[in-house]
């Protein structure tokens, strides 16, 4: 429990964010001390907790997304059949959940098994409020890698232990995303809220923002990245350059953009 003196509220991107200093009753854990990076405000506000703890940001998910998906429950029943060649059942729901819509870039047939909303946990990751660049780069492993603003988990170009993304691309929704042995999540541009432009995508796992293909300053494609992705420039939620990633303007399987198939530039934490 804390206690405030005073309180400022102002209004970012529809989202209040409050100021706190000393002496007021605080007893609420969404309202922090100091102040949040403006980005934070772009993160959905009903999957997503995000808060101060000291010098770090904790985000915590339920690990759902905000947007429609064939992936939500339905009166479809699908099966798959994993690597060692058990049939993996999907059993049909008694009523279509309200955000499903039916496949459209994939199958029913060729859909991963499991639904958004068999899951049933969490994640949250800490980071430092301030990331910097480590002194040298290191590999992005298995699992989710950052945090979308959506809520759901962000992960690399790897589909599993030495499984290249090009086996799985068959099962991604229209937002390139497909549910895993843990919850749904995406390994390319997510076409429900960003196609070829500025927007931003979410947090990776050092603390560092990732934004779509463009760059907000330039309204154009980034030149000067480097091969993580990255590059220190302004971007639409700061007036003082700061490192941030881009998804790559590079065409993967001649039609498609991985959100981050490079090397964490900073020290990440795990998602947990």
């Amino acid at each position: 429990m804390k206690y405030l003196t005073f309180s400022l509220c102002l209004l970012v991107g529809g989202i209040a964010i409050v100021f706190l200093s000393c002496n007021q009753k605080n007893d609420d854990p969404t309202v922090t001390q100091g102040t949040l990076h403006p980005a934070f405000a772009d993160f959905d506000s009903i999957n997503l907790n995000i808060y101060l703890d000291g010098s770090n940001v904790v985000i915590e998910s339920n690990g759902l997304p905000n947007h429609t998906s064939p992936y939500w429950s339905n009166t479809t029943a699908r099966s798959a059949i994993d690597p060692m060649g058990n049939v993996l059942t999907t059993p049909a729901a008694a009523s279509n959940h309200p955000l499903f819509v039916a496949p459209t870039v994939t199958s029913y047939a060729d859909m991963a098994p499991g639904n958004i909303d068999d899951f049933n946990g969490s994640y949250t990751l800490r980071v430092s409020s301030s990331p910097t660049l480590a002194g040298a780069s290191t590999s992005t492993g298995l699992g989710p890698i950052g945090i979308a603003v959506s809520g759901a988990m962000i992960y690399n170009d790897e589909e599993g232990p030495n499984v290249p993304l090009d086996n799985a691309v068959v099962s991604l929704d229209y937002t390139a995303a497909h549910t895993g042995p843990q919850s749904y999540h995406y390994h390319l541009e997510p076409k429900a809220w960003s196609n070829d432009d500025d927007k931003l995508i979410g947090i990776i796992a050092d603390g560092f923002f990732l934004y779509g293909r463009k760059c907000n300053s330039t309204g154009t494609y980034p030149t000067d990245l480097d091969e993580s992705g990255g590059h220190t420039h302004t971007t639409q939620h700061s007036t003082e350059p700061e490192y941030h990633y881009h998804i790559q303007n590079t065409a993967y399987l001649n039609q498609y953009y991985i959100l981050f198939p490079g090397d964490y530039k900073g020290t990440a934490s795990a998602i947990q």
